[in-house]
């Protein structure tokens, strides 16, 4: 006949520091600034782009000079010919037959009602081109707002939503799921 015995450890015996099993190998977290995106908004609104080279998204700031500089182009072009034909409305006021949209001939090429159309249109593009440039210049200080809040999100491994699929043997059928898990 074969025996086997087993000794229970006695409860009122303290382990000592070697018996101890102690996890050496924790993670650490980088503390969070909550300032960050306030930073991260006051450098946008002083230079445009500043804010994404602070949350380190070099490649934005491209993005932001092109967006900025097609409105200042649009404003600045669209103020050009507004003057143009606010210059030559002018001068058919004053009597002269000499600006570059009366043409050769008896009659003008644009007539006065056409100049006076064509300064509500520039002038109409005119703002709405600095409304978009302006709309830009605040898309720019929000991106740097919110890229630096979602850089502070914390993705790791404790908190995971993983989607799985199962094959149900009962059915022969997949399963589809979704798996929340969270870890203290």
């Amino acid at each position: 006949m074969l025996c086997y015995s087993q000794q229970t450890p006695d409860s009122t015996v303290v382990a000592t520091p070697e018996d101890l099993n102690i996890k050496t190998n924790t993670t650490v977290r980088e503390a969070i600034d909550p300032l960050a995106p306030s930073k991260a908004a006051f450098y946008s609104a002083i230079l445009p782009g500043l804010g994404q080279a602070y949350n380190k998204k070099y490649w934005k700031i491209p993005i932001v000079y092109a967006a900025l500089g097609t409105g200042i182009y649009f404003y600045i072009d669209n103020n050009n010919e507004l003057n143009r034909y606010r210059d030559a409305f002018k001068r058919r006021l004053a009597g002269f037959k000499d600006d570059e949209f009366y043409g050769n001939g008896p009659t003008p090429l644009i007539s006065n009602d056409g100049l006076i159309r064509a300064q509500r249109q520039f002038r109409r593009n005119k703002d709405i081109s600095l409304l978009v440039t302006v709309g830009l210049y605040a898309l720019n200080i929000i991106d740097a707002n919110v890229d630096a809040h979602l850089l502070q999100y914390n993705v790791d491994e404790n908190l995971s939503l993983r989607p799985h699929i199962r094959y149900n043997q009962l059915e022969s059928a997949s399963d589809l799921g979704l798996t929340l898990n969270f870890k203290f």
